[in-house]
């Protein structure tokens, strides 16, 4: 390493300090945030095939609408954590003012696609008519959840780069009860209740996302809470600040958009090989989820750490940060990986799937094995080096390279016009985060994303 670049004990010590104060929460929210996710999965896999793969590819819609919200707040946190490392509170208030108003529109654009268009959204992702219905069932009455989500995942995610960690941990476990309790009651019909299948599973999701907006809202009330709401921030927007929001959110926006159509076109693909592949890839691209947990939180936490530091004007700590988060999160994820190579036989095993979908399972769980240390190393670099500096149109580039123009155009070659195997298209499905590499190491190499990207704005 760069003797320039090398922490001193002192600061090596407070790296591991903040960073283990950042990750450790938001992987235990990307932990929970999974675990809703998985026990719908785990629950309607007992009730059978077609549920789980129904409720699975509905899902796909709301996937899309929170990646557009992920992208809000990561482009916002650009400004939101420099801001926070000069301590300008008042123009952070601002960009929430701005991001909320925004997300609140998708929101309502999303929940009335889903309440007009239901069977048009279903088709898109599966022809069989079974897996459609039941996917309509839990869309209609999932949607209804698309506004809380709008708004409390735009703030809870924006008070991360404030470093306000805990805060969204406590709502998202708070959900994540409500979700199993309400899944129990409703799928299977415990304690009286009528059993509902899938649609119990919707209303169970509904109802946990009810809850997170309560408990936000107290919170926002909260004395202790450095930052603020003020509806004057939703309607009236300062020019040169809705400018630097734009600049770095839109192509934010538009990377996680193309990443995210890229996963539902994968899903869409998987989708037409027949319910046996889908209900395998539902339950590989949970267990994906599971051990990227810790990845996706360090990825996190690097963007709001050299954010910050960067605010501060201290450009050689950012550098060795970025150099430290980058060796963690392929060791982390490398570790991870190899436990769930290691328990793929039970995982498979314990699933109401068919023979054949357990076949496909095991398969599909070594590539995701492979496939997550890819992701962590690339997420690391785009979602939390680059974007912290500002550097925010080259996640675009590489997802556009990588998954439209590399994975999705063979995988639809080999599954439509080749006709291979799931499983030969599900390795060439999952062959864009190889792709990528050489373009995010060149970028990082490069050191674009070390800029300071702050005004003086008028309070």
């Amino acid at each position: 390493m760069n003797e320039h670049n090398r922490l001193t004990a002192e600061e090596n010590r407070a790296f591991y300090r903040m960073a283990i104060a950042l990750v450790i929460p938001m992987a235990l929210q990307n932990l929970i945030n999974v675990g809703v996710t998985t026990a719908d999965v785990v629950m309607l896999g007992k009730v059978g095939e077609t549920a789980l793969s129904g409720a699975s590819l509905a899902g796909q819609v709301q996937f899309i609408m929170n990646l557009i919200f992920f992208g809000l707040t990561s482009g916002a946190s650009v400004l939101t954590a420099q801001y926070w490392g000069k301590q300008d509170v008042r123009t952070i208030e601002k960009v929430f003012g701005i991001s909320m108003c925004i997300s609140l529109g998708i929101g309502v654009v999303f929940l009335a696609a889903a309440q007009v268009f239901p069977r048009q959204l279903m088709y898109a992702f599966s022809s069989e008519e079974p897996v459609i219905r039941e996917g309509i069932s839990y869309l209609r009455i999932v949607s209804w959840s698309y506004l809380p989500v709008a708004f409390t995942m735009i703030y809870l995610n924006l008070m991360r780069s404030v470093e306000r960690v805990v805060v969204a941990t406590w709502t998202y476990f708070a959900s994540l009860i409500i979700n199993i309790i309400g899944n129990g009651i409703l799928i299977f019909g415990m304690f009286g209740a009528p059993a509902m299948g899938v649609r119990g599973a919707a209303y169970a999701t509904l109802f946990a996302r009810i809850v997170e907006l309560v408990i936000v809202v107290l919170y926002i009330k909260w004395k202790g809470n450095p930052i603020s709401l003020h509806f004057k921030d939703f309607v009236r927007f300062d020019r040169l600040l809705l400018k630097d929001f734009v600049v770095f959110s839109s192509p934010v926006v538009a990377n996680e958009l193309m990443w995210g159509l890229g996963m539902s076109a994968n899903a869409a693909i998987i989708g037409h090989l027949g319910s046996a592949a889908v209900a395998a890839n539902s339950v590989a691209q949970v267990s994906r989820q599971l051990i990227m947990v810790i990845g996706f939180g360090l990825a996190a936490a690097t963007s709001v750490m050299i954010g910050k530091v960067i605010g501060e004007q201290k450009l050689r700590l950012a550098e060795a940060y970025a150099r430290k988060f980058v060796w963690l999160s392929v060791g982390i994820t490398l570790a991870a990986a190899t436990g769930l190579f290691l328990c793929r036989g039970f995982i498979s095993g314990s699933m109401t799937i068919s023979d054949q979908a357990k076949d496909y399972l095991n398969f599909m769980l070594f590539v995701v094995c492979y496939y997550a240390i890819f992701q962590s190393y690339n997420t690391t670099l785009v979602v939390g080096v680059f974007r912290a500096g500002g550097d925010t149109r080259i996640g675009f580039f590489v997802d556009v390279i990588g998954m439209w123009c590399f994975s999705i155009f063979l995988g639809a070659v080999t599954a439509f016009w080749l006709h291979w195997g799931v499983k030969a298209v599900f390795v060439v499905l999952l062959s864009d985060e190889i792709v990528k590499i050489p373009i995010t190491t060149w970028r990082y190499r490069k050191k674009l994303w070390l800029r300071n990207v702050t005004r003086e704005i008028e309070t």
